[in-house]
């Protein structure tokens, strides 16, 4: 885990880590991490680690989900649905990398706190949500892109129904300790495993289609 002090100390710590997408770099340097952790962890916004937040949840590592975004290939028009807001820093990139996020929060502070960030930084393309990330939100379907920051030893079934055909899908597959994370595509016969982008540790993916709440 590489320490660091600033925005370019955590861009060259990603950068370090594999990832070269000069958009989502770019991406990183607009959106100071700081503004999307806890108070009491500021000091440590710009480590490349994760940050503990409510309910017992982590943010993810920042060199980690830019692997998994980068994974995505946006190119900037995507309809995207992400799984696990926490406090938006993740829902920020994607937001400035496609052309709108749905993104759903199981915990209700935390998606107003999301909400808050956002709006600080005028980020208006995103739609939060309060629910069941398992279930999606099929109403918004079909997706372009699903991000699911949380660990299931599979992929919800309403997830691979909302994406549309050729649309990508990045998930930690375990049970929540030390994961693959995998990307996935979706196609004619249905959802087709393409790469192991690393193993890395995640928490639970609770919901209906995940583990018991």
């Amino acid at each position: 885990m590489a320490a660091g002090t600033s925005v370019d100390d955590l861009v060259r710590a990603v950068r370090a880590a594999g990832v070269h997408d000069e958009r989502l770099l770019d991406a990183m340097r607009a959106t100071p991490r700081a503004d999307f952790v806890p108070p009491g962890c500021a000091s440590a916004a710009y480590d490349d680690g994760p940050v503990p937040i409510q309910h017992g949840q982590v943010t993810t590592q920042p060199s980690l989900s830019a692997r998994m975004i980068a994974a995505l290939g946006l190119h900037g028009a995507e309809h995207v649905l992400e799984i696990g807001t926490g406090l938006g820093f993740q829902t920020a990139l994607l937001a400035r990398l496609a052309a709108d996020v749905v993104t759903v929060e199981r915990w209700p502070d935390m998606t107003e706190a999301a909400r808050r960030s956002l709006a600080r930084h005028r980020i208006r393309n995103v739609e939060l949500v309060v629910g069941d990330g398992t279930r999606g939100v099929p109403e918004r379907a079909p997706y372009d892109a699903v991000l699911v920051s949380a660990a299931f030893p599979r992929v919800p079934p309403p997830l691979v129904e909302q994406l549309r055909l050729g649309g990508r899908l990045v998930q930690p597959i375990g049970r929540g300790g030390w994961e693959e994370v995998t990307l996935f595509e979706r196609t004619g016969t249905g959802l087709q495993r393409r790469s192991l982008l690393t193993f890395a540790s995640f928490v639970r993916l609770h919901g209906r289609y995940g583990f018991p709440s």
